[in-house]
């Protein structure tokens, strides 16, 4: 009979519950059971505790009966949960139901279980059966994968996405007619009636199927055997009892709301409150022999014994551990009290200021004085507070920080040049002007005897090596190396620090470098200097004006110290990208060195020896394994990464290398793993020779002896000869001839496999890297009328650009000007200019034409997608103009760049060996500079000025005649 249950059941949790009708089993009577009179015995005290799984129990099993049905209706979604539904239909009458997966456990007889659905459809079919007075559904067990005993994690998750026979085939064949008792939102509350068999599919959408209701197999209850098993669970039960109160709480509840408890319901009962798997579960449920129904829940409780008994025993080994924790804590903090009684031990003040005073003594000579007064004042402070103090963590936390910098501590520095350059030359190719000034610096140390610190920039395009120049210097000095990052950075206290008043104060990068090396002469890298930020908490380029400055440096104060440290031993490395943007006080601290980038050749010369090795280790290649011919590398460099560093030309190597890599690992893969032949022949070779050996040990003498050795073995495989002379003299002559030819065949093919390399070429190169990126920077190879080369810089090095001219339309007095290709105002005003100087000149050359008086023009740069701005177009500008006015091309491979003013004169500009750079790579033969610009040329590696014929002018007619009456016919 069904009994009444309470909204509680859905917050997990038991209540007493007022039942419908009177038990079947009453007190004194003969139906009372010896299995009810035993788990009657178990009850303990009457208190309620949370139930912790999804599983519980409700009715004795027996069919509901429609008279004893109060006549009262319950709505959807209602608060309370009756048990009770009123209903003209019994559960044998139930042959289509809808079908309902269990994703963990499957739903026993006499319990009953809350579920989720999440299709609205079956939810909807739900209701409605409620609403015909048919609240009845078929429970059934998720299928899982063949093999293992537990569905996938998630299971419960892709259920919801089978539907009709799809989900049918998941299902289990055997589950449970429940009972719907209560639907609140998709949440459903199933109670277990009987054993269900599904046999066919009636509907997909929601899945409705046909059931047989199966019954126990008829079983005597007078049967000894069962009665023994029985017995046997409920001692098993009773022993799990005394370990496991939730059990007890299980007995409890059950035995409230059971009225007729039977062999199979103990079965059940067994198997359903324990923590068996699904499967195991599932065989209970299906077991119809009552009497195997009993063993097989009889080997699960026995598993749960085991289990308490685990249990337990590490709860006492847990238990044990931490009580004699604690007891060995409070003895040692009274063993800390006795002798802090009797004088034998200091507190923990007394400890922290002597493990400050230890800190200090490998230093205390050459700790400042004014620093010294300070750290005991500050000891002595820390004496008179109380431990539990704010202030007593603030003192701590600054003798800590006092006591832990390297006052005076100097690390050896290597002043040999020779040594220091070697070491350059091993981290980077190039960057002479570089290395002679790091050897200028150590030169000088070396005659002075010690080294000041300078303030070195090293200014160029991403990707030439700046921040690895500044490891390659620590490693020549032979000093400490720290580097951090300023890009971004708009807090002054990151380099000068916090007041220690503030919480969380702490100091500035400067004292955290020290601190982390242990010298106080490092070399510290400040990268990204031109990137710096300015916020509301200050400007930090003025702070770090204290920190570069050698004249300040030397008595650097630090807010959060609030003690003068000496910086004046640092030697500060600076890298930015444009050097325009670093603030110019901070700017005129630095020497700066321009990397320009590197041309052709050094990337050639940086990709062979450099990054092609790190890159063959790093992805364990053999250099016999791969070549890469030079002229897959040059297209690489010069159709793949044309940028003025290396950053990218070594990806694209890894890039290769990774795929070489995988090719060569698919090979091995068809075929043996590497070295597994070699290795048979090598054992079959040490077999045949020791057969030889012992039967003519007489006649081989110390040569046979010695043939037999490992090594030698080896030997006789590579060259094949020993071992065949040898089985000659063998009684098996034909046997050993063919292991023999086999050892040769397997070592022909190993060796073939060996020098078979992969040969990366300009035709398969893009097999590796795919297509190119970069094109040819020349559009034209005969420039037209009108158009000019102009050479630009950028933050990413040198590039060539055109200017090109066109005529709109011409008519008296429509002389205009119109300009796009998105140019700064710098670059409007230089094409505004460029047309003012080129009428001028035009009007002394050719005197009779008005070409600008009455032409409207338009003037482009193209790569209109990318904005340019600068004033060293404006000698390219004049010239695109003055070729269409006077209809003649320019001279062919020319390129120029120089600012023009009204009067004609040219203007120096920057970035020459940039523009030199692009010059070359786009095949130019003739550039003209400024003559103010021909320090700078001079100045540049003689393979950068290779194959340049460079003019430097200083009027714009000098560049007129260069341009048109100088040109090829």
């Amino acid at each position: 009979m069904l009994k009444v249950l309470t909204s509680s059941c859905l917050q997990n949790r038991f209540h007493a519950v007022t039942t419908a009708f009177t038990p079947q089993v009453r007190r004194g009577t003969q139906s009372n059971t010896p299995l009810l009179q035993v788990l009657g015995s178990l009850r303990s005290s009457n208190r309620r505790v949370p139930y912790l799984y999804q599983r519980f129990f409700c009715t004795d099993g027996s069919e509901p009966k429609s008279e004893a049905a109060p006549e009262a209706k319950q709505a959807e979604g209602e608060s309370e949960a009756s048990a009770i539904v009123p209903t003209v239909f019994r559960p044998e009458d139930c042959l289509t139901v809808v079908a309902l997966p269990l994703p963990h456990r499957p739903l026993f007889p006499g319990f009953y279980m809350p579920i989720y659905v999440k299709d609205p459809k079956v939810l909807a079919a739900l209701v409605e059966s409620r609403k015909r007075q048919a609240p009845y559904a078929g429970a059934f067990l998720i299928k899982g994968e063949q093999g293992t005993d537990n569905t996938n994690v998630d299971t419960e998750k892709n259920i919801y996405e089978f539907k009709g026979k799809d989900l049918f085939n998941r299902l289990q064949e055997v589950g449970t007619l429940a009972q719907i008792t209560s639907i609140q939102g998709d949440q459903v509350i199933l109670i277990g009636h009987r054993r269900i068999r599904m046999t066919e599919v009636v509907s997909e959408e929601p899945l409705t199927v046909k059931v047989d209701h199966l019954k126990e197999q008829p079983y005597n209850k007078d049967d000894d055997v069962l009665k023994a098993t029985s017995f046997e669970v409920l001692s098993t039960l009773r022993d799990v009892l005394k370990t496991s109160s939730l059990w007890k709480d299980h007995v409890q509840t059950y035995i409230q709301h059971i009225g007729d408890f039977n062999y199979a319901r103990l079965a059940d009962f067994g198997a359903a409150i324990s923590g068996a798997n699904k499967v195991q579960c599932q065989h209970v449920l299906e077991e119809l022999d009552v009497h195997k129904r009993l063993q097989l829940t009889l080997e699960i409780v026995k598993k749960e014994m085991e289990i308490s008994k685990i249990q337990e025993s590490i709860a006492k080994a847990i238990e044990e551990k931490i009580s004699g924790e604690q007891r060995r804590y409070l003895l040692n903090e009274q063993l800390k009290a006795i002798k802090k009684e009797l004088g034998l031990e200091s507190d923990d003040k007394t400890a922290l200021s002597a493990k400050f005073r230890e800190r200090l003594e490998p230093n205390k000579g050459k700790i400042p004085e004014h620093v010294m007064q300070v750290i005991e004042e500050e000891l002595t402070k820390l004496q008179l507070l109380e431990a539990s103090s704010s202030e007593f963590n603030v003192t701590r936390n600054y003798l800590d920080w006092l006591t832990a910098l390297p006052w005076g501590s100097y690390s050896d520095e290597n002043f040999d040049v020779l040594q220091a350059e070697k070491v350059l030359d091993e981290d980077h190719y190039g960057l002479t002007d570089v290395k002679e000034r790091i050897l200028e610096f150590i030169a000088v140390g070396k005659l002075r005897g010690s080294s000041q610190g300078k303030i070195i920039c090293l200014s160029g395009p991403p990707g030439v090596g700046k921040t690895s120049i500044g490891r390659s210097i620590a490693r020549a000095l032979n000093r400490k190396f720290y580097r951090f990052s300023v890009g971004g950075l708009s807090d002054v206290a990151e380099i000068k620090g916090h007041r220690r008043t503030y919480i969380g104060a702490m100091p500035g990068k400067m004292v955290q470098c020290l601190k982390s090396v242990g010298t106080a002469n490092p070399l510290v890298l400040i990268d990204e200097i031109d990137k710096l930020g300015r916020g509301h908490a200050g400007d930090p380029a003025s702070a770090m004006l204290e920190l570069l400055d050698p004249e300040q440096n030397a008595n650097f104060l630090d807010h959060y110290l609030d003690v003068p440290i000496d910086l004046s031993k640092v030697l500060f490395v600076c890298t930015a990208n444009v050097v325009e943007m670093i603030p110019g006080p901070l700017l005129d601290r630095m020497e700066v060195i321009t990397i320009a980038g590197y041309i052709t050749d050094e990337k050639m010369h940086i990709a062979r020896d450099y990054l092609e090795k790190s890159t063959r280790e790093t992805c364990g290649i053999k250099p016999e394994q791969v070549e890469v011919t030079d002229a897959a590398l040059l297209a690489l460099i010069e159709n793949y990464c044309r940028e003025a560093g290396v950053r990218n030309l070594q990806k694209q190597i890894e890039k290769i290398y990774r795929k070489i890599a995988l090719k060569l690992v698919r090979k091995d893969g068809e075929i043996e793993p590497q070295n597994a032949v070699v290795d048979e022949v090598k054992a079959e070779s040490v077999h045949l020779s020791e057969e030889i050996k012992s039967e003519e040990e007489t006649q081989a003498g110390a040569e046979s002896a010695e043939g037999s050795n490992d090594d030698k073995s080896c030997e006789n495989v590579t060259e094949a000869e020993a071992p065949v002379n040898q089985m000659q003299k063998s009684t098996d002559e034909d046997i050993h001839l063919q292991d023999t030819h086999e050892t040769e065949k397997a070592t022909e093919s190993e060796a073939s496999r060996t020098v078979d390399k992969v040969v990366v070429d300009s035709p398969n190169l893009a097999d590796y890297v795919g297509k190119p990126v970069f094109h040819a920077e020349r559009i034209y190879d005969m420039t037209p009328v009108g158009v000019v080369m102009g050479l630009a810089w950028t933050s990413m090095g040198g590039s060539t650009l055109y200017i090109e001219t066109s005529l709109v339309e011409q008519g008296e007095g429509k002389g205009a000007l119109n300009v796009t290709g998105q140019l700064g105002d710098v670059m409007k005003e230089s094409a505004q200019i460029a047309h003012t100087v080129g009428r001028i000149i035009l009007q002394e050359k050719e005197p009779g034409n008005q070409f600008f008086a009455n032409t409207k023009l338009h003037l482009h740069v193209p790569a209109g997608a990318t904005p340019k701005d600068g004033p060293s177009a404006g000698c390219t500008m004049i010239t695109s103009l003055l070729s269409l006015a006077m209809k003649k091309p320019v001279k062919k491979d020319l390129a120029m760049t120089g600012e023009v003013t009204l009067t004609g004169k040219i203007l120096p500009i920057g970035g020459v060996k940039e523009k030199a750079i692009a010059a070359r790579r786009s095949g130019v033969k003739t550039i003209i500079f400024p003559s103010a610009n021909r320090r700078d040329f001079d100045e540049l590696a003689p393979n950068v000025k290779e194959g340049l014929d460079v003019h430097f002018v200083d009027d714009y007619k000098q560049i007129f005649d260069l341009a048109f009456d100088s040109q090829n016919t």
